[in-house]
């Protein structure tokens, strides 16, 4: 952006907030420097109306209607100068790219601060160790971010390689610690001096925030290092020693798989009146997709622009069809007064969203890995042939791990064996370990086996719950896919999937650039190749 422009037109203003929150998912709307709205789980409507940009935002704790009559753009934020229905005088709200609303002195501060915390906690639990090299300064050519603190262990010729991040941190950051570890281990070995060995790695996360460390650690290649987790209070400057391998019960729910041909069905009236607003011509284009037995999605090219939920009618023991419109957080219920809106808004839906359109276009963008979702549902059979096509889950809800969000894909191979997929459109550092994260819980799931009926052969919490009907799935632990680009995957991606464990069967998997106009595989590289 700009240092400073101005947007004035409806329209123009209407289109400068959205771009903003498709480029900023993690986006917070301010108000007198106060967070309202933290934009990873508020919804908003943005749209031109009688000559006036009109922006609701909606949480579970309020509800704002503004009109906006000027947008200022800055470096990192959008200025909005809005007025309240009824109100005289304009108010400014602050639309910023995160809710850290540390300034960039006292960030800089405090991690400066937990650096010397860590470093004395470290002279003192490991005696006859020496502190060396301890950093935390931006390293963009190999991946390392100032919000870790990392260094090395230095006692004769063996040595360990040490990172930690404080509890000032946001739960990602702390979650991306494990990432960071593997590559700065891995760094320290690559470019030791050769008189010392590095043996293993220390990870310090601040107490109470070690269980998604602990869970990932448990299936690395312990063979191939000595991985130890910590936790450090800060306060009393005092390290305690993990035991990643024993966390709990996994948090791997699993409901019961729906029909969802009787889904569709169920929610009839609805699709037919929103197809009903769409162009002829694009119906085609429509992918119908049931979420629940009483919710079905409308989506083009991944990007669900239309829901129908079906449920009891007010005053009635009948059945009725709620529908709202909007792409992602943008969603509206529908009504007969915003129908004409509705209709206006798919029409530039379709036009905006198509394999050849501008990548300038926020609907175009918006979603690319869902987009890229969409592509492998309904080619699977020819692009990955070794799969299962015909028995694919997408977006399965059971699987959420914390605020992770849900797994991308899930289904068999040819010998019955799971195969979990994670999906990228862009680089990204943590593609590794998230996907993990999802293979356990797949993994788990999978080994939780009870005689079917009758005495019959044990089966997986998948087959008891109705998932891959007709089918055996076998024992054997679950496939891990990563998809991307091949121009988009991270170039670290590979170093950490090196340290996994050699029971995690991993397929790294290139895509063609163009995977919009068509999709095939560029290239594929394995785990033990």
């Amino acid at each position: 952006m700009a240092d400073c422009e101005t947007a004035t037109s409806p329209a123009r203003l209407a289109q400068t907030i959205e771009e903003y929150l498709t480029d900023h998912p993690a986006a917070a709307l301010l108000e007198d420097g106060r967070i309202q709205f933290d934009m990873r789980t508020a919804r908003y409507a943005v749209s031109e109306s009688h000559g006036r940009c009109l922006l609701q935002l909606w949480s579970d704790e309020r509800n704002v209607v503004r009109s906006v009559l000027e947008v200022q753009e800055r470096a990192q934020c959008l200025r909005l100068m809005t007025r309240r229905m009824g109100a005289a005088k304009p108010q400014a709200l602050e639309l910023v790219p995160t809710s850290d609303r540390r300034t960039p002195t006292a960030r800089d501060a405090a991690r400066r601060n937990y650096q010397h915390i860590l470093e004395r906690a470290l002279t003192r639990s490991f005696v006859g160790s020496k502190v060396d090299g301890m950093r935390s300064a931006m390293d963009l050519e190999h991946s390392f971010g100032p919000a870790y603190a990392r260094g090395r262990l230095l006692k004769g010729t063996a040595a360990e390689a040490v990172i930690g991040v404080g509890e000032a941190e946001s739960a990602a950051m702390v979650d991306g610690i494990l990432t960071l570890g593997i590559l700065w281990l891995d760094h320290c070995r690559r470019h030791g001096d050769g008189r010392r060995h590095f043996g293993g790695l220390k990870v310090i996360v601040p107490a109470g925030a070690w269980r998604t460390t602990a869970e990932r650690m448990a299936w690395l290649n312990h063979a191939a290092a000595d991985f130890q987790l910590y936790t450090l209070d800060e306060r009393s400057e005092e390290l305690t020693a993990m035991d990643f391998r024993d966390t709990g019960n996994l948090d791997a729910r699993l409901v019961h798989a729906f029909s969802a041909a009787a889904a569709v069905e169920r929610c009839k009236a609805g699709l037919d009146r929103i197809l009903g607003l769409i162009p002829t011509p694009a119906r085609a284009r429509v992918e119908i997709r049931p979420h629940s037995a009483a919710t079905v999605g409308l989506l083009l090219h991944g990007l669900e622009f239309a829901r129908v939920r079906h449920g009891a009618a007010a005053h009635s023991f009948a059945g009725e069809d709620g529908i709202s419109f909007g792409a992602g957080a943008n969603e509206t219920p529908l009504t007969t007064e915003n129908e004409e809106l509705c209709r206006d808004l798919l029409a530039r839906l379709f036009l905006s969203r198509q394999a050849n359109g501008t990548h300038t276009d926020a609907l175009f963008r918006l979603q690319p890995e869902r987009w890229i979702e969409a592509e492998l549902r309904t080619g699977m059979s020819e692009l990955l042939p070794g799969l299962r096509g015909d028995l694919l889950y997408s977006q399965v809800p059971a699987l959420s791990t914390g605020d992770r969000g849900m797994l991308d894909l899930l289904t068999l191979d040819r010998n019955g064996r799971l195969a979990v997929m994670e999906l990228k459109a862009d680089e990204d550092l943590h593609l590794p370990l998230q996907a993990l994260d999802y293979w356990i819980r797949v993994r788990a799931l999978n080994d939780d086996r009870q005689p079917g009926a009758g005495g019959g052969r044990p089966l997986s919490a998948f087959e008891r719950q109705g998932y891959f009907a007709g089918a055996e799935v076998s024992p054997l632990p679950p496939r891990l896919l990563l998809a991307a680009p091949a121009l988009r995957i991270h170039p670290a991606n590979e170093p950490v999937l090196r340290y996994f464990s050699p029971q995690v069967e991993w397929e790294l998997i290139a895509l063609s650039e163009h995977w919009r106009r068509e999709l095939k595989v560029v290239f594929r590289k394995r785990s033990g190749e």
